[in-house]
């Protein structure tokens, strides 16, 4: 289930760049903002994918951070099949940053516990176990 903030955003598509914004000032930029700043945290696997696309060209004065950060707390995160092929410098942060992640072993973060939601790595262990057996 995508939430309607998540719908919204994917709606209204990336955001302006820095420099579009800095030529012509809109509240486009507030929009963003506060729906992202709206959107309660872990977002869903299905939700993070959708976000994925909402990546424009530049940083558009932090809101890439707030999105990036927001996608990876998606509880299965991160799925390389859910990553684009794409040169966008934003995605391509999120690929390096799930790689190194995957060779650290899914450490476990703190919001998993905070939402009382399972680790991943333990989770797809147990799930895997359970099939083998």
């Amino acid at each position: 289930m995508i939430r309607d903030e998540v719908k919204e955003l994917v709606r209204m598509g990336p955001p302006p760049s820095e420099q579009e914004l800095i030529q012509n000032p809109s509240p486009r930029l507030e929009q963003y903002e506060q729906l992202l700043l709206s959107i309660q945290k872990p977002v869903t696997d299905e939700e993070a994918r959708a976000l994925i696309g909402l990546f424009g060209a530049d940083g558009c004065f932090g809101l890439a951070w707030t999105l990036l950060h927001l996608i990876e707390t998606a509880p299965n995160w991160p799925e390389p099949e859910d990553l684009p092929n794409s040169e966008n410098e934003w995605v391509q942060m999120l690929k390096n940053r799930a790689a190194r992640w995957r060779e650290a072993g899914y450490p476990a973060r703190a919001f998993y516990k905070e939402a009382g939601l399972p680790d991943p790595k333990t989770m797809r262990q147990s799930m895997v176990k359970t099939l083998t057996e």
